[in-house]
């Protein structure tokens, strides 16, 4: 199976702020995070670096750090192609897409079909803000009055930009190893539409998961955006990962192994909810208790 995907408008943050160094691995997650949670194993991938004239430095950063999420998916980069095209690109400009191939067996293949009533809902900590969500992200800055070198609010010792471009954490490794040893019914990568429409991709027609907010605490990078923006929490939960970056559905049964095989491969793991029958079209992913837990 193949995934292809992009880094969006943080890109954009990358740029004003002249830091590059990570979008190359957010570039590697967003493509291989998508892998996983079908079950596979990423074997390779390949990027496509578009500018109209190569800075070389700033090419090399991203590449860099394309090598360096190949290396925490445990794929191979095989190849890629850098595209200049005067006029297309503002100075400074430039664009990014990754594509990866993965394979698995066929037993090992997760499509969220063995979700029942009463599985357990596990959340696997987000690094920040991962990649998406960027648009709003920088109307935020904007409204803060913050230029992206200054001090980053919600992060000692980093700067804004710095902080804003925490590359999205790489799931693979973890996940395949409770994937393999059978533990996992679903696995949910949040990207755009956050808790609220993602959850649902990976669920029967007639389960709801209900997340309760207050299982995790929300990471303070998420907490000033809300604060700065006045955004509500349920806009928050449909926008943003606020703190979770993938959800897993397990067994009952299953869960204490589940989240003990998770830990093991580096994760910080909450149990955030439970998988319950739907009653008539009510929405599949219900984040509860947000506006109390998170402010």
């Amino acid at each position: 199976m193949a995934t292809t995907d992009g880094v969006g408008t943080k890109l954009k943050v990358a740029i004003d702020a002249n830091y590059h160094e990570t979008v190359g691995i957010d570039l590697v997650a967003m493509c291989v995070n998508d892998l996983v949670v079908q079950g596979a194993e990423p074997l390779f991938f390949l990027d496509y670096f578009a500018t109209g004239k190569l800075d070389v430095a700033a090419g090399t950063a991203i590449v860099a750090g394309i090598a360096e999420g190949c290396r925490q998916a445990g794929c191979a980069l095989i190849g890629g192609e850098t595209a200049e095209m005067p006029g297309m690109y503002a100075h400074g400009d430039y664009d990014l897409a990754g594509f990866s191939v993965g394979a698995a067996e066929r037993a090992d293949l997760i499509d969220g079909s063995g979700v029942a009533d009463g599985d357990v809902v596990l959340g696997l900590a987000s690094s920040g803000v991962h990649s998406n969500g960027y648009s709003l992200v920088r109307k935020v800055v904007e409204r803060s009055g913050l230029a992206y070198g200054d001090a980053a609010p919600f992060a000692t010792g980093k700067s804004l930009g710095e902080a804003l471009l925490t590359p999205t954490r790489i799931y693979v490794k973890s996940c395949l190893a409770a994937v393999r040893a059978g533990k996992i019914k679903a696995l949910a990568h949040i990207t755009g539409g956050g808790l609220v429409e993602n959850v649902p991709r990976v669920l029967p027609e007639g389960a709801v998961a209900e997340l309760d907010a207050r299982a995790w605490t929300l990471p303070p990078v998420f907490g000033w955006l809300k604060g700065v923006a006045g955004i509500d929490a349920h806009e928050m939960s449909r926008t943003f990962n606020c703190g979770i970056g993938m959800v897993a559905v397990v067994a009952e049964a299953d869960a204490e192994a589940a989240a003990g095989l998770l830990r093991q491969g580096g994760e910080t793991v909450f149990t955030i909810g439970r998988i319950r029958a739907r009653q008539g079209d009510e929405a599949q992913s219900q984040v509860l208790h947000a506006a109390e837990a998170w402010g």
